[in-house]
Formats: structure tokens, C-alpha cells, sequence
């Protein structure tokens, strides 16, 4: 219990202390280096098996991380520069322990907001939100975005050097500048939501994503509830959501989503993404985000595993998206369509069109290779693509479920 004790507020928490420190003292830089420190403190307090653990520890987590904070200012000698306005943290941890909510502010939609401000590039807006906002690491930015580490980390130092020249206001600007900051505020959402729902056992580090998501959806929703692509968004979460009671069996094995028992799903968060989903139609036609969110309807449409998958209209779907957004990663999704409507060979010529280079570490990308592969008789080489796909960390119950497919190739 107390090795996981770290990980588990730091996935619960982290996201909303480093928003925290990053606006209360205006930098970004500032506020990983002193939530590195508060981890490493605590890794080192926690550990201590004749210590008890604090009885808040998100809490202990964010007062260490302010005093950290505080003493890197010291060592900078620019502490009276960037001193912020409330007084300076009381000197243990333990004083206020009421609630998380009352000790570490939820600033993580006004950070996101910093991220995707206009002076900072545009294709690292959203990889910069990541990393800050949500955690996530300079690789799992990198795959998520389909570039180099090294090329992601460049845009990170780029897009922090900008905010900081810019002299970027760490509040939620005013209505009138949302729509510049928009795309990117989605997008960092999207993917975040996206890192949660790659492990269907909802187990892994980025598992509270999930619900962070659902939160920060309906939140701006309530900011812009004109904007036809946030209630879509929200739709697309809540419908794949609402799926995750069936997505594993009960050996812990993912099922794909043709397979599961829509008896299953949670109805509530059906019908709420279908209200979300009703007032995006209302707004809008066709765009890219409203098709997604069409696709899942789709899915969602179905009351038994009697019901027979909706391949074709999803096909549909994913022949007009393909032409709003055409992205390697609905290229993928496409494929396994077209799999199911025109056959195995078919599927794999278009992802064969794809670039292999750059989707080397996509796990995705060779985990439906290697069933098109299988499927056509190529058992070598599908083997090699369900290796490759085992080989970049998945999620158990995608390792089980890889790991099954794999293992019913070689007996065969």
C-alpha cells in the first residue's frame, strides 16, 4: 500500500498541482521543477516504514511543492520579482487538512487556457497543455502526435520561452478570445481523454483522465454552449465512456468493441452524450469533431450483441471524415471499417499507404496490421506485427487480449 501510495496522488492530483503552482507564481518551468521536488521528498518521506503517512497526501504533496517552489525563487535570487500575492505557505502540511478541494485550487482550465494562447506555435499549443495540465511524459507527447522525442522536446522549450516573452496573462481570458484558443484547448482535451481510454481496464497512470475529462468538458460546455465542436467533444467522451463496464471480460481481457454487450454500458452517460450530441446537431453540420461523435453514436445505437455491429454507416462516416481531417489515426480506425465491409486485403493496401516510418511506435497501427495480416493467411509477418505492437508497454488487458490473439495464431 505505501509504494502506491505516491503514484496513486500523483495521478489523482498532479495535474491540478502543477496548475496550481504554475498560476500562482506565473511560470511555467517553475512549477515542474518544484512538483519534481515535492515527488522526490515525498519518495523519500513516504518510504520511511517507521513514518506514518499523511493523512492527506495530495495535500502534503502541494504544500511541499510550494515550498519548493519558494526556495528555488531563493537560489534564483528573483524571489521579490515573482513573489505572488497571498502570503507565504504555512510551514507544515498537516495545518489544513479539511478537504483536497480546499487546499489545492483547481487551476488546471486556466493553465490549459496559458498553454493554447495565441503566441505560442501552433503544433505545440495542445503537446504543451499535455505535458503541463495532464503529466504526461516528453515520449508519451511525442507518440501521441506521431513525432521524435527530440523534436517535441524542442517545441516544449520553444512554447515556454514564448509564454514567458509574451508576458501571458495566467487567467482565463475574456470571451472574446476564446475562438483563437479553441482548437487547441480541444485537441489537448482529446488526447488526454484518449491516453485514458487506450487501458480498458482503467488501471493504469493515466486512468483519472477519464473523469478529469468529463469534468473539464462540461465546464466549457457551460462556457460555450454555442459552439457545436466542445458539445460534440463532450458527446464523444460520454459515449466512449459509458462503454468501459464492457470492455474487459472477466479474465481481465480487453473485448473490441464489435464484441461487447451493450447490456453492459452505463445507460445515464448514453443519454447524456445524446442531449450533448442533440444540441451539436442543432449548431451544426458536418465537421470533423461532430462526425467522431456521429461514429460513437452509431456504436451506441446498438441494445444487444443481437444487434449486428454498424460497420457499413460507420464506413460512411469515416469516408467524409477522411476528408475533413485526414490524419493517420482515423486512417487506422477507417481501416478496420473497411475491413469489416470489403474485405482484409483491402484494409491492409490503405495502411500500407500510410507512413510505416513514422507510426513505428503507434501501437494501434500494428495491432490492426497484425489481425489484417492474420486474417489473410500472412501468419509471419502478422506474428512480427503483434510482437511490435506488445513491445510498446500496452495496457494489461491490451497485452492479454494481444497476447491471446498471438498465441491462437501460432496453434493455428
Amino acid at each position: 500500500m505505501r509504494e502506491g501510495v505516491l503514484d496513486e496522488t500523483f495521478r489523482a492530483a498532479g495535474g491540478r498541482i502543477r496548475a496550481a503552482l504554475a498560476a500562482r507564481y506565473r511560470d511555467l518551468d517553475l512549477a515542474e521543477e518544484a512538483f519534481a521536488e515535492s515527488c522526490l521528498k515525498a519518495v523519500k518521506a513516504w518510504g520511511d516504514a517507521e513514518k506514518e503517512l499523511p493523512r492527506d497526501p495530495a495535500a502534503w504533496l502541494y504544500r511541499v511543492a510550494e515550498r519548493a517552489a519558494l526556495d528555488i525563487l531563493r537560489r534564483r535570487r528573483t524571489r521579490a520579482a515573482h513573489r505572488p500575492d497571498e502570503s507565504e505557505p504555512e510551514p507544515t502540511a498537516e495545518d489544513r487538512l479539511a478537504s483536497d478541494d480546499a487546499v489545492i485550487p483547481d487551476e488546471r482550465l486556466k493553465l490549459i487556457f496559458v498553454c493554447c494562447h495565441p503566441a505560442v506555435a501552433a503544433d505545440s499549443r495542445a503537446a504543451l497543455t499535455l505535458k503541463m495540465v495532464c503529466g504526461l511524459s516528453t515520449e508519451e507527447v511525442a507518440r501521441a502526435f506521431l513525432v521524435s522525442e527530440t523534436t517535441l522536446a524542442q517545441r516544449l522549450v520553444r512554447a515556454k520561452r514564448k509564454i514567458a516573452e509574451a508576458g501571458v496573462s495566467f487567467e482565463v481570458p475574456g470571451p472574446e478570445h476564446w475562438a483563437e484558443r479553441l482548437a487547441a484547448v480541444l485537441s489537448t482535451l482529446e488526447v488526454a481523454y484518449a491516453k485514458a481510454h487506450e487501458d480498458a481496464a482503467g488501471s493504469g497512470r493515466h486512468a483519472g483522465f477519464a473523469r478529469d475529462m468529463l469534468e473539464l468538458t462540461a465546464l466549457l460546455s457551460e462556457m460555450l454552449p454555442d459552439e457545436a465542436e466542445v458539445l460534440a467533444l463532450a458527446a464523444t467522451i460520454r459515449f466512449a465512456e459509458a462503454r468501459r463496464p464492457a470492455r474487459i471480460d472477466g479474465e481481465g481481457v480487453m473485448v473490441p468493441l464489435a464484441e461487447q454487450d451493450p447490456a453492459l454500458w452505463a445507460k445515464p452517460l448514453i443519454e447524456e452524450a445524446r442531449r450533448y450530441c442533440g444540441r451539436a446537431l442543432g449548431i451544426s453540420g458536418p465537421g470533423p469533431r461532430i462526425l467522431q461523435m456521429m461514429i460513437h453514436a452509431l456504436w451506441c445505437g446498438r441494445k444487444s450483441l443481437a444487434d449486428p455491429p454498424p460497420w457499413k454507416a460507420v464506413l460512411a462516416a469515416y469516408d467524409i471524415l477522411v476528408e475533413l481531417r485526414d490524419d493517420a489515426i482515423i486512417r487506422i480506425n477507417r481501416a478496420v471499417a473497411l475491413a469489416e465491409v470489403k474485405g482484409a486485403e483491402e484494409a491492409l493496401a490503405e495502411l500500407d499507404r500510410l507512413d510505416a516510418e513514422a507510426l513505428f511506435d503507434f501501437l494501434p497501427f500494428h495491432a490492426a496490421r497484425a489481425d489484417l495480416l492474420a486474417r489473410q493467411g500472412r501468419a509471419h509477418a502478422a506474428l512480427e506485427a503483434y510482437d511490435r505492437a506488445m513491445a510498446l508497454s500496452p495496457g494489461e488487458a491490451e497485452r492479454r487480449f494481444l497476447e491471446r490473439r498471438r498465441d491462437a495464431l501460432v496453434a493455428s
